[in-house]
């Protein structure tokens, strides 16, 4: 008999802007709602769950615990439950995936539940190397410095020739099409509301390239990058539930996507925003497919340059990437954001019965993981 890893249900949390309506929330309860949330809607007894795959990428104060399983806890779930909590940096929960995905078509899991949460407000960016050297003098002596992401944002705007007019533009399509989704409902079948807050709180309406022209450019004085065009800090949770086929068929559970192909790669670990691209060849090489075969694409905007860049390089076309907006207007919650992503795109695969979706993002350390979701239902 072999194998899969379907996914059967895929819930959100809106995203919460840095210090906005999700910040008087503890990480670990709004990790409880999601996997409360996920159960409810796939009508689950969750002593069915092998394992909780949970990213997070500071994990110090609120978030360290190891809050996958502390979050199982808190929603009431059987002490049967267990859960570990993973560190790949942004791509911490799509990570959560892929490693729910191996388990189950290994036999090592029937059901599984992967996502994560980070909330940014409450355990800033940075926590849990607490003003100490998380680099060693080894590395230090390979690379000279300590990367930094906003830097790595301007080597790569150099690098494909983007101007700042390019990145704005990029960055205002991103709230218009946040926007649009927002307004046409188009978010809501994937949101789990948390109290009152029930729509994600970063998209900006009514902007301009002449405002948006205005911002600083902190990386570099004469530089590209400003806050505008560059993913927000954000609050927020989401979860995916996944199986085998034939444990959803046992248990009553119809599967909306088929994980098909997932994949790693590494790149330089200074610039560290330019592995998506070789993750995305890796994933095609890997796949069988084509890039024009797949007709959906979620690349995270953690600063514009890497989506256009991934766009040069890839050819995909553009109408197809991140349709409903990215981290540029929805926001960034780095521990949560791989199972955000993927939450919108599989929703997003439904709707409009689109057969193939990847999904790719860069991460710290110039790492980089790219999934192929194939349609089911």
């Amino acid at each position: 008999m072999t194998r899969d890893a379907v996914i059967v249900e895929a819930v959100r949390t809106p995203v919460g802007k840095r210090n906005g309506g999700l910040s008087g929330v503890h990480p670990v309860d709004l990790s409880a709602h999601m996997l409360t949330s996920l159960a409810e809607r796939a009508g689950l007894d969750p002593a069915q769950v092998d394992d909780v795959i949970w990213g997070c990428v500071s994990q110090a104060g609120e978030q360290t615990l190891d809050i996958a399983r502390t979050a199982v806890l808190a929603a009431g779930w059987p002490e049967s439950v267990p859960g570990v909590s993973i560190d790949r940096q942004c791509g911490s929960s799509q990570q959560s995936v892929h490693f729910a995905a191996a388990g189950l078509i290994a036999g090592q899991y029937d059901v599984v539940v992967a996502g994560g949460v980070e909330s940014m407000s409450r355990v800033p960016m940075g926590s849990s190397s607490a003003g100490q050297d998380p680099l060693g003098p080894q590395f230090l002596a390979r690379y000279g410095a300590a990367p930094n992401q906003g830097t790595g944002a301007e080597m790569m705007a150099e690098r494909w020739g983007l101007t700042r007019a390019q990145l704005d533009e990029f960055a205002l399509a991103s709230h218009e099409k946040a926007a649009a989704a927002q307004d046409s409902g188009r978010f809501q079948a994937q949101i789990a509301p948390v109290g009152t807050v029930s729509q994600d709180e970063g998209i900006r309406r009514g902007g301009t390239l002449q405002a948006l022209a205005g911002l600083k450019t902190p990386f570099q004085p004469d530089g590209v990058i400003s806050a505008g065009n560059a993913s927000q800090i954000s609050d927020g949770s989401a979860a995916l539930l996944m199986t085998t086929s034939d444990k959803a068929r046992e248990l009553g559970l119809k599967p909306i996507a088929r994980v098909h192909t997932a994949v790693l790669a590494g790149a330089d670990p200074v610039i560290m925003l330019t592995a998506p691209i070789p993750a995305t060849h890796k994933a095609l090489r890997r796949s069988g497919l084509k890039i024009d075969e797949i007709g959906a694409f979620e690349v995270n905007e953690a600063f514009a340059p890497v989506p256009l860049a991934w766009l040069a390089e890839t050819g995909a076309d553009p109408k197809a990437l991140n349709a409903n907006g990215g981290a540029i207007a929805l926001g960034h919650p780095l521990g949560a954001s791989g199972a955000r992503l993927m939450t919108t795109l599989v929703h997003h695969l439904r709707d409009n019965g689109i057969r193939y979706g990847l999904q790719t993002m860069c991460e710290g350390g110039g790492q980089a993981n790219a999934t192929i979701l194939e349609l089911l239902s």
